[in-house]
């Protein structure tokens, strides 16, 4: 019986790069041009965390994610990959989560946008809106496989990476990170083994969250201090 020392990363992926894009540009001919509202829903959610009203972004951004959860997921990436259908529900339980802290406030940060983990969020959610999208097209992709936050997986969870670093602190920083953040470690690597450039992104953007999260985890109790 071989053991699992002998299987490489490639043994996981079961599909090539073109079917893995086909799938993307799938996605865009279904559902264009649901894109425009998408992104614009995403620029008006980070404008309402930038303004405090965290609960109300956490309940434009909740649909958002059942949406790629389901149309994604569950009836498209599940015929590529068997885990795909399971992935689908981890999306749909971050939807779940997102519109209980709207209803709740839990775990919420009220302290000022310009504080530098605050900053590396804008930064993250403005390269999940803008940046991905320009991606596939500057490597030698079509329009049809430009990523979208609302539409594609890799977008919608790196956008609300970088709102959850505006929004969340303490331990709801880290509860709403974990799912988007765990999703962009396994699109990188699926990359990665596809040979794709957007795998170094995702990764670099992974690395940048880590280093946000845990500063504004190590800075809020001073914060708290001088509130006081």
């Amino acid at each position: 019986m071989n053991s699992w020392t002998s299987y490489a990363l490639q043994d996981f992926i079961p599909f090539t790069a073109d079917i893995y894009f086909r799938l993307i540009e799938r996605m865009s001919e279904t559902f264009w041009p649901l894109h425009l509202l998408t992104l614009a829903l995403g620029v008006i959610a980070l404008w309402l965390a930038l303004k405090n009203r965290s609960r109300i972004t956490c309940l434009l951004i909740a649909p958002v994610w059942a949406f790629v959860g389901f149309s994604f997921f569950i009836q498209r990436y599940a015929e590529l990959n068997w885990a795909g259908g399971y992935i689908g529900y981890f999306f749909l339980a971050q939807a779940i989560l997102l519109l209980l802290i709207s209803m709740t406030g839990v775990g919420l940060d009220n302290s000022p946008r310009k504080r530098p983990p605050a900053v590396i969020g804008i930064a993250i959610a403005l390269v999940g809106l803008i940046g991905l999208p320009f991606i596939a097209p500057i490597t030698g992709g079509s329009w049809l496989q430009a990523e979208v936050f609302g539409i594609h997986a890799d977008p919608t969870a790196m956008t609300t990476l970088g709102l959850s670093l505006i929004m969340f602190r303490g331990w709801g920083l880290w509860l709403m990170a974990i799912i988007p953040a765990l999703w962009l470690l396994i699109s990188g690597l699926t990359l990665w083994v596809l040979g794709a450039t957007a795998a170094s992104v995702l990764f670099a953007v992974l690395a940048i969250v880590l280093i946000g999260s845990i500063w504004k985890s190590v800075e809020y109790p001073s914060f708290k201090q001088e509130q006081k």
